[in-house]
């Protein structure tokens, strides 16, 4: 999710279009790109907020990588000079000392014009951003981070199922990840409607998908139900009425209201989600489309943690492998941000 230079009044008043990741370069286990895996040596940027960064939430959480790659959390309401580390005392990050995340990219790139986005991955010694490739970053997490990985670690990303995965990856990055944008930004009638009939569409294969199996791909957890998670986590406090994808709730269609629920209460999942700093972003951020910035009181969201009965169609959520332990401290949802 990206703060552009030219300020949160923005929004809703020209063309969404998607910008590409400038700063591409991979932390590799060769550190090919002059970058390699070392634990300690990087500060992975969120905010809880966006589902982009929430991806990187989510695979660190599974993959254990707590202790090797420390975090960073920004405000959930930025201003125009970018994602602020107000959470913080002193409004600093504690470790890269900074105020703002563009310092890091200034630091990187003198001038860059471009949006200041999160996830953001930051080399701690020379405080200089090293990516903010959010499609790229969680595979590396799961492909190139494995000697780093927790024992009991779920295989993400696992070679024999890589292209379903894309396939399946790709479609709902087109129509639900990104599609809810288009259609929440649209300038136009015509726009909307194709954007959000696309967002509506996809969703209604992906439930006809998950109808016989309890994931997207294969009967364990992987990358394709990390990237829809976080899109359908916001779907009924944000996507439904700040974007006007309305056409029903989440809660509304019985197949992927369960498999979301089954997810949320999936350790990593649920565990990195805080609706407070998501309603908070989305309404008070976006001026161009919600000038008040007034944060609506719902919806009620205890149905989250009620029963799914997802299990009844088997799988195995990680593999081989185990669930991940308790919350680190420190890193804990406030109640507020939770059902």
């Amino acid at each position: 999710m990206s703060e552009g230079r030219e300020g949160n009044s923005a929004y809703g008043h020209k063309a969404f279009k998607r910008s590409r990741s400038h700063f591409a370069d991979r932390i590799t286990a060769d550190a090919r790109d002059g970058w390699p895996v070392e634990a300690g040596r990087y500060r992975l940027v969120v905010s809880r907020a966006c589902p982009w960064a929430s991806r990187a939430l989510v695979a660190r959480r599974l993959l254990g990588l707590e202790d090797a790659l420390s975090l960073a959390v920004a405000d959930p309401v930025q201003d125009d000079r970018s994602w602020r580390f107000t959470l913080d005392p002193d409004g600093r990050d504690p470790v890269l000392g900074i105020r703002f995340l563009s310092e890091a990219y200034d630091k990187r790139e003198t001038g860059y014009p471009g949006g200041v986005s999160v996830p953001a991955v930051v080399d701690v010694p020379s405080g200089k951003l090293v990516t903010n490739d959010f499609q790229q970053i969680t595979l590396d997490l799961a492909t190139e981070w494995t000697a780093l990985h927790r024992p009991g670690a779920p295989e993400l990303y696992p070679k024999d199922r890589r292209d379903e995965i894309d396939t399946v990856m790709a479609e709902v990055y087109q129509d639900v990840n990104n599609g809810v944008y288009r259609a929440g930004f649209a300038t136009g009638q015509r726009e909307y409607e194709e954007a959000c009939t696309g967002v509506f569409r996809r969703l209604e294969l992906l439930a006809d998908r998950l109808a016989g199996q309890r994931y997207l791909v294969g009967d364990t957890i992987t990358e394709a139900d990390i990237r829809l998670f976080t899109t359908l986590v916001r779907f009924d406090p944000v996507y439904h009425g700040h974007f006007k994808c309305n056409r029903w709730k989440l809660a509304e269609n019985p197949m992927l209201w369960a498999y979301a629920r089954d997810l949320f209460q999936t350790p990593g999942f649920g565990d990195t989600v805080d609706f407070d700093h998501i309603k908070r972003h989305y309404y008070e951020v976006h001026t161009g489309i919600n000038p008040t910035g007034i944060v609506p009181l719902g919806p009620d969201l205890s149905g989250w943690l009620t029963p799914h009965h997802r299990e009844e169609l088997g799988g195995r959520p990680f593999g081989d492998g185990t669930a991940p332990g308790p919350v680190r401290t420190g890193e804990e949802i406030p109640p507020r941000g939770r059902p």
